[in-house]
């Protein structure tokens, strides 16, 4: 209790532009976690979603019966999105007679990797602003620092005879910016770190996914023929 007391009595007397400082990295830590929060939840609903969905897939269902399963949903994503996209543009295709089988695939194929893009793109929102303020929050708390640090030694010249009680509070408000800033910094770097794993390892099951159902369809398709 005593040790939050003496910093929140360190902010208040310190200078304005180190509080302005100490202020913009404690909404940068309150985002961060924010999205901390709202970044697992998405991700591990889809890997869950991935997972299900592979288990559905893989059971032997008709792929038909699947899509119209899938579409009637309101809101389809992540694995779901890829193969209602590439089964669609499959279907579209195939009733076109003029269109070969190299080409039905293709196009499939094409419109899976649309739907894979975008999903990525979701899946990685937020992320450049983990990456930013692990990069950045340091910085901006080692010139907080700097700057109360160089006041202090400013005062500290102004005065005849120097002691360390004059100089020893400005030093220690000024380190506080500093603290600050790697409070911000380490949890944003180790979220992005995993969670920019964990979309790679996503994007690596969509991939085989697609390859895998782009087979299924290749093969239903020269049957046919």
């Amino acid at each position: 209790m005593s040790a939050e007391l003496s910093i929140f009595d360190l902010f208040l007397q310190a200078s304005l532009l180190v509080k302005s400082v100490m202020l913009l990295l404690l909404g940068f830590s309150i985002a961060c976690w924010t999205l901390i929060f709202q970044r697992k939840k998405v991700l591990k609903k889809a890997r869950l979603q991935l997972s299900t969905f592979e288990d559905r897939f893989w059971s032997g269902a008709d792929l038909g019966q699947l899509y119209n399963e899938v579409n009637a949903r309101n809101n389809v994503t992540g694995v779901e999105h890829l193969f209602s996209a590439g089964f669609k543009e499959f279907m579209r295709l195939r009733k076109t007679n003029n269109q070969s089988p190299e080409m039905i695939i293709e196009g499939s194929q094409r419109s899976m990797r649309v739907a894979l893009s975008r999903e990525v793109d979701n899946l990685e929102l937020h992320l450049p602003f983990m990456a930013t303020v692990g990069s950045i929050s340091p910085y901006i708390g080692l010139f907080g620092t700097v700057w109360g640090i160089m006041n202090s030694f400013i005062a500290l010249g102004a005065v005849q005879q120097a002691t360390l009680a004059m100089v020893a509070p400005g030093i220690a408000e000024a380190l506080v910016a500093t603290a600050m800033g790697l409070f911000a910094a380490i949890p944003a770097v180790m979220a992005f770190n995993r969670f920019s794993h964990s979309v790679e390892k996503l994007e690596n099951g969509y991939g085989n996914f697609m390859e895998e159902f782009s087979s299924i369809l290749q093969r239903q398709i020269t049957a046919e023929n």
